[in-house]
């Protein structure tokens, strides 16, 4: 069955290529928000370290309509160094935007993010963003992308890629550069044509991929995941198909879909939709979600290795205690383990030997420094 009231979108890029920039003019020129609601600039960079360095840490999920078709948009990090919140989010997509710099081109991230749609056998829409900018150079650049699909082994439906030529800042876009870009319309006319709808069967067992997870002091943790067979409903019982192999049985208490920038409750979400649910006790990121009475699960999901490791530990120079306020090796512990439940990237190992010494692996050194 083929859902045309949805669509699964998520948008990649190098960093700084303006993919967040984008996206607040899609939430602008959507018409869901009053003008207060809007207030600022990169308003998805929500996370005060993100508002700090400018740039997009972790991958966020909102919901805006088109018409009659709801667009989960999924803005994902730009960096090497969290490419493994992009792996995980392309689980969800069933299309992307690659968004490229009219100035700066293609670059080492923009061939990774492809190459992980590629293996997720994603179509992209290409995004030629920032045409405003006096030194673009629009044809150069469009060929390098041409060239970097041929290098990725792209089939000939992808190498026959939609182009859009966009500002984000200035909120204008158009497919054909002799014709003046004014709105979003064609970008938006772009998705809904380009983006496939996602093609499921309602009636099957329940089949649910837990790709993301947050955390309430009140509910403990929550599953953000995309539902591929079957609907779910609040107070269902489920079966919670962990990565070990494991099986528990557990009772859904609440149910969410996304909505503008946040969630709203709903009693029911069906095979397409992108959900959070409540009730779930030390479920992590790959377990499945699955029919009580036919439990089948989906393949767990892979990220590429750390490849930089670094010793976390208490400062015991003479001027221990002096600054900063979580400096005790419990509360360096509590705090690395916590990141370690939404962070599939990261490993963390305490010592042996030294109980206050942690060795701490990720993708890079931003990646360790945040």
């Amino acid at each position: 069955m083929i859902r045309n009231d949805i669509r699964n979108l998520a948008i990649i890029a190098h960093v700084d290529h303006g993919k967040t920039t984008l996206v607040d003019q899609m939430l602008k020129q959507s018409g869901m928000f009053r003008e207060s609601e809007l207030k600022g600039v990169c308003i998805l960079d929500s996370n005060d370290l993100e508002k700090e360095r400018g740039i997009t840490i972790l991958a966020k999920n909102i919901a805006l309509k088109i018409g009659d078709t709801k667009i989960n948009l999924m803005d994902t990090p730009g960096h090497a160094d969290f490419g493994g919140e992009v792996e995980r989010v392309l689980k969800m997509a069933d299309g992307v935007l690659l968004l490229v710099d009219s100035a700066e081109g293609v670059m080492p991230q923009t061939r990774f993010v492809l190459r992980k749609a590629f293996e997720c056998g994603l179509r992209p829409i290409v995004v030629i963003n920032k045409i405003d900018r006096p030194d673009a150079r629009i044809d150069e650049v469009l060929n390098g992308i041409f060239d970097l699909f041929v290098e990725l082994d792209a089939d000939e439906k992808a190498l026959d890629f939609m182009t859009i030529y966009a500002s984000g800042r200035e909120g204008i876009s158009t497919t054909d550069m002799s014709i003046p870009p004014v709105d979003f319309k064609p970008l938006f006319a772009a998705i809904l044509k380009y983006v496939p709808a996602p093609d499921v069967d309602m009636d099957a067992p329940l089949q649910m991929l837990v790709v993301t997870l947050d955390f309430s002091e009140f509910t403990g943790r929550i599953a953000i995941g995309k539902i591929f067979a079957g609907k779910i409903r609040k107070g269902q019982r489920i079966a919670h198909l962990k990565t070990d192999g494991t099986k528990v049985e557990d009772t859904v208490t609440q149910l969410f879909t996304f909505d503008r920038l946040g969630r709203i409750e709903a009693n029911d979400c069906s095979a397409g939709d992108i959900c959070a649910l409540i009730g779930l006790e030390d479920v992590d990121i790959g377990d499945t979600i699955a029919c009580v009475t036919n439990p089948v699960a989906l393949p767990i999901i892979t990220v590429d290795e750390p490849t930089l490791s670094m010793v976390f530990r208490i400062n015991d120079s003479p001027f221990v205690g002096q600054e900063g306020t979580y400096v005790t090796s419990r509360q360096l512990r509590d705090r690395l383990f916590k990141e370690l439940q939404s962070n599939v990237a990261l490993r963390v190992v305490a010592d042996e030997i030294k109980k206050d010494e942690f060795h701490v692996s990720g993708r890079g050194l931003l990646h360790l420094s945040i």
